[in-house]
């Protein structure tokens, strides 16, 4: 597959990326956090905005997040390359004895034949 044969973007597809995100989250694994993200990434959080960086830099001392589980996923393919995953999720951070949850919402862009997480926003459930 050549840069200008940009693949169109299953829910499948989309769940196993978004999977290895939490996955190097749930293993301190900052340098397949970082390959995930685009290096123009943005995050909107609760807490504020992130760049790739600092997204990264939560799992700098180790593992952030100890389990998670994606709920009730759909995507929306905005084109040949490029989709956003919009999921439910419950998960547990490293230190904290209440689970949490939040809405996702993560844009996956194909760039330099790879597909890279360009953007995600987390809305806590009220």
């Amino acid at each position: 597959m050549t840069e200008n044969d940009k693949p169109i973007a299953t829910l499948e597809l989309m769940l196993s990326l978004e999977h290895g995100v939490w996955q190097a989250l749930q293993r301190g694994d900052q340098a397949a956090d970082l390959a995930a993200l685009a290096d123009d990434f943005v995050g909107v959080y609760p807490s504020g905005l992130s760049d790739r960086a600092g997204h990264a830099e939560q799992v700098s001392d180790g593992p952030s997040v100890l389990s998670y589980e994606i709920f009730a996923p759909q995507i929306q393919v905005i084109g040949a390359g490029c989709a956003m995953l919009i999921y439910h999720a419950r998960y547990q951070r490293v230190g904290r004895e209440k689970e949490e949850q939040m809405f996702v919402s993560s844009l996956w862009e194909w760039q330099n034949g790879v597909w890279r997480n360009r953007f995600s926003q987390d809305t806590p459930v009220a």
